[in-house]
């Protein structure tokens, strides 16, 4: 059996950023329990020109994006919780996947989605928690059980190297990678 495909999502348009670290740190454990990962991160979402769906013609990052999505098996979704919302370059990304809305396997259709949010209080990273688990469930996605949320007011999970040192948020990103790895193998 193939290893199972998975792709991240998220970040900002700040390098570095805390939640592109966070879908990083889930797809790293992914990758270690043998997974295949590939990373958009902000960099390379902040590239994608806005969704036009009246405007078939896209770009080669557009292109190499929505192939990279309809050739997976899972993903991770990250976002910074703004305004109690999902970022406009992560929805971007996700309003680009109608590219996908014709496929035999619609969307998200029995892929895993883990879900990370980042957010400068509780109450953003819940109901941007929330918010995610919607668009995930519309676009007929399979949202872990678990979805990570930071709060980088009162959490710092990664030290001033880049490695995450929260054992709380470790274990949450491992058990993300497990259920995202289950699943995943479920849809195969």
């Amino acid at each position: 059996m193939p290893a199972p495909q998975i792709v991240g999502i998220g970040g900002t348009t700040r390098p570095g950023s805390s939640g592109e670290r966070m879908v990083r740190a889930v797809l790293a454990a992914c990758a270690r329990k043998g997974a295949a990962t590939q990373m958009f991160g902000g960099t390379e979402l902040a590239g994608l020109p806005h969704f036009a769906p009246e405007n078939p013609d896209r770009t080669e990052a557009q292109r190499s994006f929505v192939e990279a999505v309809r050739a997976c098996d899972g993903l991770v979704i990250g976002t910074p919780g703004y305004h109690g919302g999902v970022s406009g370059l992560v929805k971007n990304a996700i309003d680009l996947l109608e590219d996908l809305s014709t496929d035999t396997r619609i969307y998200f259709d029995r892929r895993a989605v883990g879900l990370v949010v980042t957010a400068a209080g509780w109450q953003a990273c819940g109901v941007t928690l929330q918010a995610l688990r919607g668009i995930v469930h519309a676009m007929r996605g399979w949202p872990t059980p678990v979805g990570i949320t930071v709060n980088t007011v009162d959490q710092k999970p990664f030290d001033a190297d880049g490695r995450l040192t929260d054992e709380g948020i470790r274990r949450q990103v491992m058990l993300q990678a497990d259920q995202i790895l289950f699943l995943a193998g479920a849809a195969a």
